[in-house]
């Protein structure tokens, strides 16, 4: 294939993807925004009136960044594992796979379509977010740079799950087990600063701990990685890493038939 069959290709399966999530846009969309915003008068509004201020800002100013970080994670990881495990079970991914279209190809059209729903979600999170809390962005194309970089990760994610579940039941144990419990852990609703010593180191291996705090750097200007001594760079670069290492083993899964070839 040329560079631009290769080009229409991908495009045709981002299509594909963006119109199946946008079919059903009240679940898929607006859904996560409605609970968000239940998030923020419970959590937000009647418990964090209770807690006074965090980290030199309001609970609620402090609760935006990591609502909207949770938001692409869930969104972007479910979408892809929803959509490429429905074709693998039933078949009609083989119907792609005997095409000349590079795999690299398709995998990326489906991480890219991970990746719209991941970041529409996000600007719907934030449009929720603007009656409850005061915000202005400091740095934009830090925000940007996190929320696009992090909808990828998750989105290749959800792809390597889709790979590796056999049924439905496999669907849900990565998000439920993995995903949530470290989401949750992540630093979203409170500062590292508040944990005992032992928790706080503890916290230190999860990775989202970072994201949700790069992207909080964007947003408020401050965040707990001056005093885990990270920088943002730090926590970008790991990003990176981590794109950069689950993609090659979503690419390599993917070109041995993993999970589909029988």
């Amino acid at each position: 294939m040329n560079s631009v069959e290769t080009l229409n290709a991908f495009l045709t399966i981002l299509r594909k993807e963006i119109g199946r999530f946008t079919r059903i846009w009240l679940q898929t969309l607006v859904s996560p925004a409605i609970m968000i915003a239940l998030y923020f008068v419970t959590i937000g509004v009647i418990i964090g009136s209770r807690i006074g201020e965090m980290g030199g800002f309001s609970f609620l100013q402090w609760m935006v960044p990591g609502m909207v970080m949770m938001s692409v994670i869930n969104n972007s990881y479910s979408n892809v594992l929803s959509s490429f495990f429905s074709v693998k079970f039933q078949k009609s991914i083989e119907e792609l796979l005997v095409t000349p279209i590079p795999h690299y190809v398709i995998l990326a059209g489906w991480v890219f379509g991970g990746m719209t729903r991941g970041i529409m979600v996000a600007i719907l999170v934030a449009i929720v977010s603007l009656p409850f809390a005061d915000l202005h962005v400091q740095n934009w194309p830090l925000t940007i740079l996190v929320i696009f970089l992090t909808a990828m990760l998750f989105s290749i994610a959800g792809f390597l799950n889709a790979l590796f579940a056999e049924s439905f039941d496999d669907v849900s144990i990565v998000p439920t087990f993995i995903l949530t419990p470290l989401s949750y852990l992540g630093g979203i609703f409170y500062s590292i600063d508040m944990l005992p010593e032992f928790w706080r180191n503890v916290s230190l291996g999860n990775p989202i701990l970072y994201m949700v705090n790069a992207l909080r750097h964007g947003v408020l200007g401050s965040s707990d990685l001056s005093s885990m001594n990270m920088t943002v760079s730090f926590a970008l670069l790991m990003i990176v890493f981590f794109i950069a290492v689950l993609f090659i083993i979503a690419l390599w899964l993917l070109n041995r038939g993993k999970g589909i070839r029988t």
